[in-house]
C-alpha cells in the first residue's frame, strides 16, 4: 500500500501519543509542522502539529479521554462522552477537534473520527475532509491490521490520481499532478477566498515533491491509462474505450466520450468537488467554535452535498464526483439520461487547453 511508504517511527510522535487512550485504528500527523511548506507557515519548527486519531467507537475513547486530559476539551466536556460523539459523527464533517493543546512542550490539535465514517469518506468522498488530508503527504504513527481501512486509503490515492487526471490534458510534469491533487479538497472552501493563503497549494506541494513522489509512484507507474516518465517527471494520458465491457450501454457511452473531449470537462469536474466540499467548509468552521473553545477551524471542510450523485469509475476505482446531470446532458445528443451510481467506466480523458 503505498500510504505505508511515509510512515514514521518519531520518538517525539509517539511520545505525544502515549498521552492519548490506546484504542486508535489509524493515527497521523500532517501540516506545516510535519511537512516544511514555503510562505507564512514555513516555520517548521514553531508550528502547531496537527494530529487525527481514528478510533472504532468513539464514546468509550472520549469517555477515557476525558479522564485523561480533561482539559483539553471546550464547555461541551460538561455534556459527556455521548454528546461529544454525537457532535462529532452528526454535525460538520464527522472528526471532532480539540485545539491549541500543550503536549510534551508542543502545540497541538488533534481531530477523532470515527473508523466506519473514515472509510466511508475515503471510498465515496462523502465530505473529502480527512480523505483529503489523506492526499498530501502525512506521518503514520500508529495504524492497526484493519483490512478494509487500509484498503479504503489505498484507494483514495487512486481516486485522488484520477480527479486530478480529470483536470489535465494529456501531458503534463509531476508537479502539475501533484498541485492538481493537493487541491482537491480545498476546492469550494471558502477560506480559500476570505482567510487562506491563495499560495497555500503551491506552497504546500513545492517543497515535498519527493513526498508527494514517494506516496504516488507506484500508483501511477501500475497504472496502465498514463506513460509515466520517471526521469523526465513527465506524464501522458492514453485514451482508451471508457465503458466495461465497450458497446454495453452505448448511450451512456457515447455521453462520457464527448465530456471526455470537452475542454470544459476539468471544470465539470472542479463543481462537482466544490459542491461537496463547500458546504461544510462553512458548518466545519462553525462547530469548531463550540469545540475548539471559540477558536476558528483552520482547515479545509466538507460534507455530503445534496446534488446528484455523477460519480465515474476509473481502472477499477471508484471517484464519486458530484456535479449537475444538466452539463452532462448538454454534451450529449442522446435522451438517455446517465444513472447515479458507479458505472462500468475504465477511463474518461479530459484534453484541456487552459493547462
Amino acid at each position: 500500500m503505498a500510504l505505508q511508504a511515509l510512515q514514521s517511527s518519531g520518538v517525539a510522535f509517539r511520545k505525544i501519543l502515549s498521552h492519548f487512550p490506546e484504542e486508535l485504528s489509524l493515527a497521523f500527523a500532517y501540516g506545516s509542522g510535519v511537512y516544511r511548506q514555503t510562505g507564512p507557515s514555513s516555520d517548521q519548527k514553531n508550528a502547531m502539529l496537527d494530529f487525527v486519531f481514528t478510533v472504532d467507537d468513539p464514546v468509550t475513547w472520549h469517555s477515557k479521554n476525558l479522564k485523561k486530559n480533561w482539559n483539553h476539551y471546550s464547555f461541551l466536556k460538561f455534556l459527556g462522552p455521548k454528546v461529544i460523539t454525537t457532535i462529532q459523527n452528526n454535525y460538520g464533517a464527522g472528526v471532532y477537534y480539540n485545539s491549541l493543546v500543550t503536549c510534551v512542550g508542543r502545540l497541538i490539535k488533534y481531530g477523532v473520527i470515527s473508523t466506519s465514517i473514515l472509510i466511508e469518506d475515503l471510498l465515496n468522498w462523502n465530505n473529502l475532509y480527512i480523505a483529503g488530508r489523506l492526499h498530501k503527504p502525512v506521518k503514520i504513527i500508529a495504524m492497526n491490521e484493519n483490512i478494509a481501512l487500509r484498503s479504503a486509503l489505498d484507494k483514495n490515492l487512486k481516486s485522488a490520481v484520477t480527479a486530478a487526471f480529470l483536470m489535465l490534458p494529456e501531458s503534463f510534469s509531476e508537479e502539475d499532478l501533484f498541485i492538481e491533487i493537493a487541491g482537491l479538497s480545498y476546492s469550494g472552501d471558502f477560506r480559500m477566498v476570505v482567510g487562506e493563503n491563495k499560495t497555500k497549494v503551491l506552497n504546500i506541494v513545492k517543497p515535498n515533491i519527493a513526498h508527494f513522489r514517494e506516496l504516488y509512484g507506484n500508483i501511477l507507474q501500475e497504472n496502465p491509462q498514463v506513460v509515466y516518465k520517471i526521469q523526465q517527471g513527465r506524464l501522458e494520458q492514453q485514451i482508451n474505450h471508457i465503458m466495461d465491457p465497450p458497446g454495453k450501454n452505448r448511450d451512456v457511452e457515447e455521453t462520457f466520450l464527448q465530456l471526455a473531449h470537452d475542454p470544459d470537462c476539468g471544470e465539470v469536474v472542479r463543481l462537482g468537488l466544490s459542491a461537496i466540499v463547500r458546504p461544510s467548509s462553512l458548518r466545519q468552521s462553525t462547530k469548531g467554535i463550540f469545540t475548539a473553545d471559540w477558536l476558528p477551524a483552520s482547515e479545509t471542510a466538507a460534507t455530503t452535498s445534496r446534488a446528484i450523485c455523477f460519480p465515474i469509475r476509473v481502472w477499477g476505482n471508484r471517484v464519486p464526483l458530484r456535479s449537475p446531470l444538466r452539463k452532462a446532458k448538454k454534451l450529449s445528443s442522446s435522451s438517455h439520461k446517465p444513472p447515479s451510481g458507479f458505472l462500468g467506466l475504465n477511463w474518461v480523458t479530459c484534453p484541456s487547453p487552459s493547462h
